[in-house]
This record gives C-alpha cells, sequence and structure tokens, in this order.
C-alpha cells in the first residue's frame, strides 16, 4: 500500500518525526525498513534520520502485511454499504459475531471479510476490525484493509471525530425524559462471565439518547455513545428501568422480538487519506421494522443524529 505527502513545514525536520506525524508508528518504520518496504524523497530512498526540507515529497511502500492464520476465510454473506482501496463498511446482520471465537467457529464477520478480501485480490488480507457489534446487535462495522489505516481511524475513536448512532427500542418509556444522559459506572458482574453492570468502581460510562417516538408500552431512541464499554447502550437502560426489547440477558421480554433490538445505522467519520467526511447509514432490519409495527411505531427510513 502506497502513500504520498508533501512537506510544508517551515523547518527542517528528520524524515522519521514527520512520517510519525502522519500517523505511522515506530512498529510500523521498522518492518518497512527490514519486510521490502520503502521511503522516497524526491525519488531518491531515504532513511529516516534524512531531514526533509520545505516542499520535499514523500513517497513510502509500507511492508507486506501477514494474514493471521487464527481468523480462517470463511466465504459467507456481505452487504457491503462502503468500500474503496483503504476501508470497508459492512451492514452486520444480528445473530452473527463481529470476530470468531472458540465456541462459534469460523462464521463471524471477520472470517467472512477475510474471504472476500482474498477473492477481491486485495492487497492484503489481514483483518482489521475498527468497530465490532454484539451478536445479536446489527448494523455497520468498519474495517481498516491496512494496520497504518486502522491506527488512524483508531485515532478518530479515541478523539471521538468517528461517531455512530444507535435506534433502540427500549421497554416501559412512558416516564422516560425526552432527552437525556446517562452516566453510570459499568463493570463486570459475579452471576455470569459475559454480563455487564453498573457498578461501584466500574468505569466511566456516558450514554446520551433522545426519544423519537414512545407508545404506552415502549419507546424508540437515538443513541449516541460518549464512552465505549461492554454491552453499554443495554446496561444503561436496564439499569434506569427500561432494558431494550428481546434482550433477556438484560431483563427485557422476547415476546415481540427475539433479540436485543439494537441497531447501529450511522457511522460519520473523517476518510484519514481522502480525506473527506463519511456519512454511512443501514437501515432497519426487518425484525425491528416489524417490532415497530407490532408496538405503533414511527417507520425510521432517514435515521437523525443527535446535534
Amino acid at each position: 500500500m502506497r502513500f504520498k505527502w508533501t512537506y510544508t513545514g517551515a523547518a527542517r525536520v528528520r524524515l522519521g518525526t514527520f512520517l510519525k506525524a502522519q500517523g505511522l508508528s515506530s512498529i510500523q518504520l521498522k518492518r518497512m525498513k527490514y519486510r521490502n518496504g520503502f521511503v522516497f524523497v524526491n525519488h531518491r530512498q531515504r532513511t529516516t534520520d534524512f531531514r526533509l526540507r520545505p516542499g520535499d515529497v514523500v513517497r513510502i511502500q509500507l511492508a507486506p502485511e501477514v494474514p493471521v492464520d487464527t481468523v480462517v476465510p470463511t466465504p459467507g454473506p456481505l452487504d457491503i454499504v462502503y468500500e474503496d482501496p483503504y476501508l470497508l463498511v459492512v451492514n452486520k446482520p444480528a445473530g452473527v459475531a463481529s470476530i470468531p471465537d472458540a465456541a462459534k467457529g469460523n462464521d463471524s464477520m471477520a472470517n467472512f471479510v477475510k474471504a472476500y478480501l482474498q477473492a477481491s485480490g486485495a492487497e492484503s488480507a489481514t483483518i482489521h476490525v475498527v468497530t465490532r457489534l454484539d451478536r445479536d446487535t446489527s448494523g455497520l462495522m468498519l474495517f481498516a484493509k491496512h494496520g497504518f489505516v486502522h491506527s488512524l481511524l483508531d485515532r478518530q475513536l479515541h478523539s471521538k471525530d468517528l461517531i455512530k448512532h444507535y435506534l433502540a427500542v427500549v421497554q416501559g418509556a412512558a416516564a422516560l425524559p425526552p432527552h437525556g444522559w446517562l452516566v453510570l459506572p459499568i463493570g463486570r458482574t459475579q452471576e455470569f462471565y459475559m454480563k455487564r453492570g453498573v457498578v461501584v468502581g466500574g468505569k466511566p460510562s456516558v450514554t446520551e439518547y433522545r426519544v423519537l417516538d414512545r407508545t404506552d408500552r415502549a419507546a424508540t431512541v437515538l443513541v449516541a455513545l460518549h464512552t465505549g464499554r461492554t454491552h453499554q447502550i443495554r446496561v444503561h437502560f436496564a439499569a434506569i428501568g427500561h432494558p431494550l426489547c428481546g434482550d433477556n440477558l438484560y431483563g427485557g421480554d422476547r415476546t415481540l422480538i427475539g433479540r436485543q433490538a439494537l441497531h447501529c445505522a450511522t457511522l460519520d467519520f473523517w476518510h484519514p487519506l481522502l480525506h473527506t467526511k463519511l456519512h454511512l447509514t443501514a437501515a432497519l432490519p426487518s425484525d425491528m421494522v416489524s417490532l415497530g409495527d407490532k408496538l405503533g411505531m414511527r417507520k425510521w427510513e432517514d435515521v437523525p443524529i443527535i446535534d
């Protein structure tokens, strides 16, 4: 994978310092040196100690990535929402894990994506999951096609420049305020290794929501995460007495839907290499549409965002 930049600074600077400022890590620079990568400045190969002058053009060829054998390529259906040479966004169905595990085998989104990358002749088939979802949560997942692109997107995750909005249907919502912040610490519970809860000493966790529609039985809420804890949305709404419909792990009723009614509907981020703003959406899956019909909820074809 190749990249090019022009140094626009006023003073001379080490090439290695410049490349780290572009997001390359020390490990990636070492891999370029020892694994058939290269760095050129104005069409001449240089080491990282070379000092750049204003106007110098820097070109790099990243070292080839070696796919991890633990992720087995498994052909499977992919609903591709966006793709370019650097990243891939897919609409994950409910019931499919984000990554493989020993108990559930190799039918995860990571396995499907690896098979797709190999079949399409991608430069690298190494899997880089930027955003993941619970097995029974549907919606947008972001994959990077190279470790360097992954590191650039991780910067946005930590700076809050990458924003996800979820649609959820929560129970017993007659008294739920129209807009609110759930600021409750989340940690592991003692009853089940996968279960999380609001616990003393848990990690600080912040969820913002806005009610889009409600009936006497439930409400459709738009949710934005300001932290990224395991099961955060599910735990927070259960803690205030409004578990997600279908979420039996946290007290939800499965009468109307067989999984938690949670869908990652929008994804907004700045493309780190094309320098454009991306706004991607995934329509509600049929089981959540059916749930809304049963509850008499409004249909959400265009998902709003929380400003």
